[in-house]
């Protein structure tokens, strides 16, 4: 608690600093004072980023900072929608790294600690090693793009699994109709990589680890956000506005602490 207090402290002095200054050299440019002060604000909610990412320890673990950072404004995005749960969990799945890298990641904001990094499978029609193909078709047998919220848990044919809903018109929201889920994947494995070279291949789930699924389901829980990432693909979300993402982060900042 102490440290996720300090984390909400931090980033109102970031904010307050950045907005001080900027109002004190906008104070004589009259109507160009609104866009030095919105400015700020996303300067301050970028500092923000940075600051969890180098605190846990991203660059380390192989994620660059811009996927990060598209993910975090997401899940502020989502948040402000209603559309997830109170807790401070994010995942990513960076599908700019090749299968043989542990690409998912689950990060604690609060904490500004990384939960848990492991494989993640994308699908068979995807690609080899890397995936370059993405589809919201049924039966596609390939990975979406973009934002989801986790759903409920259940047991199926892959043991116990985890209903994804997509956000992303166009991109993912076909998931619960594609039964789009995290399971486990005996093809996720160090074993796996030896024999081919990659992971094996899901039909667009991101299957992870058997012995890892239970954990990750748990971590996950209900209305989290999960984000699949692949930088270099022509994706667009409404929840990608930063402004929006960086005015709401500071007035969440504020009243937790106030709270506090």
């Amino acid at each position: 608690m102490r440290k996720y207090i300090l984390g909400l402290s931090g980033l109102l002095l970031i904010f307050s600093g950045l907005i001080f200054s900027s109002w004190k050299k906008s104070s004589s440019a009259g109507n160009q004072q609104s866009f030095h002060s919105n400015f700020s604000v996303q300067e301050a909610y970028l500092d923000y980023a940075r600051e969890i990412y180098k605190q846990a320890k991203l660059h380390q673990a192989g994620l660059a900072f811009p996927v990060f950072e598209k993910a975090l404004t997401g899940y502020y995005n989502l948040k402000k929608s209603g559309k997830t749960s109170d807790r401070s969990l994010l995942t990513i799945a960076d599908f700019d790294q090749l299968s043989t890298r542990k690409r998912l990641y689950l990060i604690d904001l609060d904490a500004q600690k990384i939960v848990l990094n492991t494989w993640v499978a994308h699908g068979q029609r995807s690609g080899a090693d890397e995936a370059v193909k993405f589809s919201n078709t049924n039966d596609s047998f390939s990975s979406s793009l973009g934002f989801y919220v986790t759903g409920e848990a259940y047991t199926g044919s892959h043991g116990k699994s985890l209903r994804l809903d997509g956000l992303d018109s166009g991109y993912n929201d076909n998931a619960r109709l594609r039964s789009i889920v995290i399971h486990g994947a005996p093809y996720v494995s160090a074993e796996t990589i030896s024999a081919l070279g990659r992971l094996g291949r899901s039909q667009g789930c991101p299957a992870v680890a058997p012995e890892l699924c239970d954990q990750v389901i748990n971590a996950l829980g209900d209305k989290s956000v999960l984000f699949i990432n692949k930088s270099d693909k022509d994706y667009a979300s409404p929840y990608l506005d930063e402004h929006a993402a960086a005015v709401y982060a500071q007035a969440s900042a504020s009243h937790n602490v106030d709270q506090n």
